[in-house]
């Protein structure tokens, strides 16, 4: 039984880091660098309205950001209550948020920017090189050290 509350906070700690992964692409790349928006490559934002349409597609994926986000912290809340929890402690913790930022870059990576091409990770005639950049590092670099870091140490209980 302390092997399946384990793998409950591993599955909530996850679900946070996708959660995670969607407000850095949304924060860092939609808007602080500003290189793509949500359906950029469909509606290219080169007018007014093109430009709202984007934003409110950009707003759309945040509430999803927000809400699988939330759905994580519900899944630790409701595993913390529980007095037999194994927690895990930081390093696999951070693990699973970095595999859950890696596995969010992965599925959006090849949806978005390969499968339905709604937006490259930036707007630029060499797209290519930043949409396979960010497969690599940010999904399977990502993925890998944070499988690796949960596998890193032992739970504070053990």
């Amino acid at each position: 039984m302390t092997e399946d509350r384990s793998k409950k906070t591993t599955k909530a700690g996850i679900v946070l880091g996708i959660g995670m992964g969607g407000f850095v692409d949304g924060i860092l790349l939609h808007t602080i660098f500003e290189w793509h928006h949500m359906v950029s490559n469909w509606v290219p934002p080169t007018t007014i309205d093109a430009i709202h349409t984007n934003m409110l597609w950009d707003g759309l994926f945040h509430a999803f950001s927000w809400t699988i986000t939330l759905i994580g912290i519900l899944m630790l809340w409701r595993d913390a209550r529980n007095p037999n929890l194994v927690i895990p402690s930081l390093w696999p913790f951070l693990g699973q948020l970095i595999l859950g930022f890696g596995l969010f870059n992965l599925v959006e990576g090849i949806i978005d920017h390969h499968i339905l091409a709604i937006h490259y990770v930036r707007q630029v005639p060499n797209y290519a090189v930043y949409n396979w950049t960010f497969l690599a590092v940010g999904g399977v670099l990502a993925c890998a050290i944070g499988w690796g870091l949960m596998r890193s140490e032992q739970t504070l209980t053990d």
